[in-house]
């Protein structure tokens, strides 16, 4: 079996098209019609055609080397270059999250502190003359008697508040046939990239955050948090998730 003979058929295995395995890889599908034809010409040279089936092999769950091996016995002109990310599959950056800047936070407070000492002295030292003032000109007021102060009213009870979740958990089920999937941590670490067969489950945990990639949305099937979501798409294909602690939304 030729080298597009075979990823033809781990495609058809793995339940993907080619427009699904074009959008997974970002290779353009005419490109991926044409290596699935063992047409190599417009790959642009072995370099970038070793990639493309690199990418393409890796996007299937498909093993490259035994691929790549043919490939030079058959096409190969050269020596074959070091692997680059730039035929790897969509990796999806976690956000930048800024830190707060306690520098100027703790000034501020120290600036506050300060100016309220200083005014606490000068308002002492003005009430002080007022009442010397008061006590040389007028004769002290009778004594009045206290009225009785109510006492205060009991504390309402404690509202007891239910604890959020403190970890994001997801289940992916390929329900009706198999699916490509990309789940990536809060890390930034890629956890799992591979497909997964009709019938089967996995199963991923992270303390903040998970984003999931599916190529085949409509097979699958989603439970987060211990929420059943249901199929992750109706119509679309590839969907993307990002999931966090607490009620989950797709999306």
């Amino acid at each position: 079996m030729s080298i597009g003979q075979t990823l033809a058929d781990a495609r058809t295995k793995a339940g993907l098209t080619v427009e699904q395995v074009s959008e997974v890889t970002r290779i353009r599908q005419p490109l991926v019609e044409a290596i699935e034809r063992d047409d190599f010409a417009a790959c642009g040279g072995d370099f970038y055609a070793r990639g493309h089936i690199r990418s393409f092999a890796k996007a299937i769950d498909a093993d490259p080397e035994p691929l790549l091996a043919e490939y030079d016995a058959r096409f190969g002109s050269g020596p074959v270059p070091s692997p680059t990310v730039i035929f790897e599959p969509e990796r999806v950056k976690p956000e930048r999250r800024m830190a707060p800047n306690w520098t100027a936070a703790m000034a501020a407070a120290v600036v506050a502190v300060v100016g309220f000492v200083a005014f606490q002295v000068f308002s002492g030292k003005d009430d002080d003359k007022g009442s010397t003032a008061t006590a040389t000109s007028t004769p002290p007021p009778p004594a009045t008697q206290a009225a009785p102060v109510p006492p205060p009213p009991p504390p309402p009870a404690q509202e007891v508040v239910a604890q959020a979740p403190v970890d994001v958990k997801v289940r992916i089920d390929a329900v009706t046939s198999s699916t490509w999937a990309s789940v990536t941590n809060s890390a930034g670490k890629e956890v799992f990239d591979g497909v997964i067969a009709k019938g089967k489950g996995q199963e991923f945990t992270d303390p903040t955050q998970l984003k999931v990639v599916l190529g085949n949305g409509p097979a699958a099937r989603l439970n987060v948090n211990g929420k059943d979501l249901g199929p992750a798409s109706t119509k679309d294909h590839v969907v993307r998730f990002t999931f966090k602690p607490g009620d989950p939304q797709q999306g």
